[in-house]
């Protein structure tokens, strides 16, 4: 199974950049082991429409256009579940067992993700209740996918 974020918005040089860039890279060494077959990352530039939901059906629309043909679906949502690595690191497990071709992460822009991509999420989550600026969200999912990986492969960075 090949992994996919696609992002609103860039990240520039400097911290936060090159703290996914190593998570990205640890999951590379480890989801290879265990039946991954990447990480891709793709940034999309913000809409600049003037009107909110000119935005989201303009964010929408680039988001649709870089899915692959079959894929599970998962929406970054601050109204999303909050659910613990363990249960994540089970789940993406479970559609690689199942033979997922790929699991597409989705990090809307400001204005959140169109309704039509929510429904489409076969997984909504939330890392917790407060608000988080996207570079960080993209540097938390990405943490995230290693220690799925980790955890999967019984190694002890993740000690809960």
């Amino acid at each position: 199974m090949r992994l996919v974020v696609i992002c609103i918005g860039r990240l520039k040089q400097g911290p936060e950049r090159e703290l996914a860039e190593r998570y990205r890279e640890r999951f590379e060494d480890i989801g290879r082991k265990l039946g991954f077959r990447g990480l891709e990352i793709h940034e999309i530039a913000e809409s600049r429409a003037r009107d909110a939901g000119a935005r989201i059906a303009e964010e929408a629309a680039a988001i649709s256009a870089l899915l692959p043909e079959k894929h599970a679906l998962v929406a970054l949502d601050e109204r999303g579940k909050s659910i613990d690595s363990a249960s994540f690191a089970q789940q993406l497990g479970r559609w690689r067992d199942e033979g997922t071709a790929h699991t597409v992460f989705v990090i809307g822009g400001a204005d959140g993700l169109s309704p039509e991509l929510q429904r489409k999420a076969l997984l909504r989550i939330a890392f917790g209740s407060a608000t988080w600026p996207h570079q960080m969200v993209r540097v938390m999912l990405l943490e995230q996918i290693y220690r799925a990986a980790t955890i999967l492969a019984g190694h002890p960075y993740h000690r809960a």
